[in-house]
């Protein structure tokens, strides 16, 4: 019992702060009105050439994935997509440590979302020991140059770290492990995480200390509830971004032609697929 009551005392820097949950329909209205702003930045990315990063960090069950989808909701594919790397190849693990990531950053007029980055290594990697002592001691003391030659180099830059109350965490494990259709995101790691929730919050702190820096923020997300979570996070981001809207080309749709003599082949020529939704009723 004492041990847990500490363990609720050291996590008071991930509590979400005081207020009820954002209802759903203010919540539905300004994210559509955010999700409307996040095409026009797009779109002023792509006119511009400009390259924006925009890095996803917090515990598991933090409500990243959940933030990310509604970012990329209505934004182009091939403008903005999201890198959530797997676990590194045997080779991969010979490379500098940041080079897998390299070649995932934008180019000219595009948008990055990075499910997890280079972080990794500074949280899972160094809790988990997955890296020695001295590759972490090195990405704590490497992180801050390369963020530095990417800014200097003209890339947007965000960081985002989604803070959850180990309460709130507890729940939503509990919610996947009860509902098969968000069963497979609970994984081995997750259930180790909350056995070692001091670990990664010292983990997280000294992470903090090196890295967050002037010219590179992190900026924190209060994620208890998700709702509100996504609603600040995006509009932070937009604050945060000097984009203007784009005036888009004058298209016009011209005649359809008239017809010169096709004829479409028989239907029983094609395989179509079932119509299934014909035996749900009106």
């Amino acid at each position: 019992m004492a041990a847990k009551a500490q363990r609720g005392r050291n996590a008071a820097d991930e509590r979400s702060g005081p207020g009820e949950r954002l209802a759903k329909r203010p919540y539905e209205q300004e994210l559509l009105r955010l999700q409307h702003e996040l095409v026009k930045l797009q779109e002023w990315v792509r006119a511009e050439g400009a390259r924006l990063v925009v890095v996803f960090e917090g515990r598991d069950a933090a409500g990243k994935g959940g933030a990310i989808k509604r970012v990329t909701e209505y934004l182009n594919p091939r403008i903005a997509r999201v890198a959530a790397l797997p676990a590194p190849t045997e080779r991969q693990r010979t490379q500098w440590y940041f080079q897998r990531y390299v070649e995932h950053l934008p180019a000219a007029g595009e948008i990055v979302l990075f499910d997890r980055s280079w972080y990794n290594r500074a949280g899972v990697e160094k809790v988990m020991g997955f890296c020695t002592e001295e590759e972490y001691w090195q990405f704590l003391q490497q992180c801050p140059t390369f963020e530095r030659m990417l800014i200097e180099s003209g890339t947007l830059l965000r960081k985002y770290w989604f803070s959850v109350s180990d309460t709130e965490q507890q729940r939503r494990f509990q919610d996947r492990l009860e509902d098969p259709m968000k069963r497979w995101k609970l994984s081995p790691m997750d259930v180790e995480s909350i056995t070692r929730w001091e670990d990664y919050s010292r983990a997280k702190d000294k992470m903090f200390l090196h890295t967050d820096t002037p010219e590179s923020p992190w900026n924190v997300v209060e994620s208890d509830d998700k709702r509100r979570a996504r609603i600040n996070m995006i509009a932070h981001l937009l604050s945060t971004v000097p984009y203007h809207e784009v005036k888009p080309p004058t298209i016009e749709l011209p005649e359809r032609p008239a017809s010169r003599g096709y004829q479409r082949p028989p239907r029983d020529l094609q395989r179509y697929v079932p119509d299934h939704a014909a035996g749900l009723g009106s």
